[in-house]
């Protein structure tokens, strides 16, 4: 194992580390008695694994230590630190916790995420939906949020006013309303990328689904599909002529 993957391997490892220090803190504001030092030692627990993030990156780069198993590890390690703060933050009695419906809106993005990878995999034995900007705003801004609510300064926990008046939304509500917001977007996002990837690949025509002792068949209709599109796409003035898939003109025999 290198190096790179064995600061993964510890970034996994900090998350029940985190948890612990987290679930202690937030007991200890529901007996009345919170003990801070919990806070900032679960808040330098998550900043030291978020920050070896970067680190086992910079060091497979850096020194070539690129390897399968930190390929599989490394977005499970990410995956796994930041669905556990925000539901343990979300379950939690600290003096601001984070909504309940914000903890189900990220699981629910990210099950509809894995579920339409899973998918591509089956059909067409690789996924190659990346990354979009969204997406990569959405894992920004929920570790803003998070972050934000583990420090709890003051001046974010004030109430929002508005024509003199007090709301009832404070100022920290707004870093979880834009991850929340970011992060239903890049969940629509990927969602249409992947049905688009699966209407190309033909795989939600019927014509296209192999029959049990008809599969030659099915080959042929998508041979001959496929020939027809690229006809069409090379010779435009043909396409409103009714030539039909298997190439062969209308007309007098």
């Amino acid at each position: 194992m290198t190096f790179a993957n064995k600061i993964t391997v510890a970034r996994i490892g900090l998350i029940p580390v985190f948890v612990g220090f987290a679930i202690y803190y937030s007991q200890g504001v529901t007996a009345g008695r919170p003990e801070e030092w919990l806070r900032w030692v679960a808040l330098g627990v998550f900043a030291v694994a978020a920050a070896s993030d970067g680190l086992d990156g910079y060091v497979a780069r850096r020194y070539n230590q690129r390897t399968e198993l930190g390929a599989v590890l490394d977005p499970i390690a990410d995956k796994g630190l930041l669905l556990a703060a925000i539901l343990t933050l979300s379950f939690s009695s600290w003096r601001y916790a984070l909504p309940v419906w914000f903890g189900v809106l990220v699981v629910a993005r990210d099950l509809i995420v894995m579920t339409g990878a899973v998918v591509l995999v089956l059909l067409q034995r690789k996924v190659s939906v990346r990354p979009t900007w969204s997406g990569k705003a959405a894992t920004a801004l929920q570790m803003t949020a998070l972050i934000a609510v583990m420090l709890q300064p003051d001046v974010l926990l004030a109430p929002v006013r508005f024509n003199g008046r007090a709301l009832q939304w404070v100022w920290l509500d707004l870093p979880v309303f834009l991850a929340a917001f970011f992060t239903a977007a890049s969940g629509i996002g990927y969602s249409a990328l992947a049905i688009t990837q699966i209407h190309l690949g033909g795989h939600g025509d019927p014509l296209m689904a192999p029959v049990p002792g008809q599969e030659k068949k099915a080959e042929s209709v998508r041979t001959r599909r496929r020939v027809a599109a690229v006809g069409l796409r090379g010779r435009p003035e043909q396409a409103g002529r009714g030539t039909p898939p298997d190439g062969t003109k209308d007309g007098p025999k």
